[in-house]
């Protein structure tokens, strides 16, 4: 049987919370894109400090931009946590990723008392052009 999950904030609530931890990040460039139990989208709308050489977006920028994703997702199912950590990270570059809205698929896999892992896909253009897919999980306090 399929665990359901609970939201415990709104996607403003998180977005708030994201300005005030991390205050030297404009997010400018972040927007929360659809918001459910379980699942958090994220839209990424790159500019020139994040591509590499040939246009392409960076892959730091891209393994932040599931890091993001799969903080967001775990947060806005805990609350506001400022110590969940990223404990693992592992990441799959599958295509160039061209410098236009990138969209990052946050799934909860499992939120446990101490772990948490989530399924992060990147795409452009259609959801079945996936970009990148990487697995991350959290270290709760």
């Amino acid at each position: 049987m399929a665990r359901s999950f609970e939201l415990r904030m709104t996607a403003e609530e998180l977005s708030d919370f994201f300005v005030e931890a991390f205050p030297g990040d404009p997010q400018r460039n972040f927007i929360f894109d659809r918001f459910e139990p379980g699942f958090l989208r994220i839209k990424l709308v790159p500019d020139e400090t994040m591509l590499r050489p040939g246009e392409l977006v960076s892959g730091p920028t891209q393994m932040g931009l599931a890091d993001r994703a799969a903080y967001a997702v775990i947060l806005a199912h805990i609350g506001p946590v400022a110590m969940a950590v990223t404990s693992n990270l592992n990441m799959s570059f599958l295509r160039g990723v061209q410098k236009e809205d990138v969209f990052a698929d946050a799934t909860l896999l499992k939120l446990g008392r101490k772990l948490a892992s989530v399924d992060v896909r990147l795409w452009q253009g259609e959801e079945s052009h996936i970009v990148a897919q990487s697995t991350v999980t959290y270290a709760l306090p």
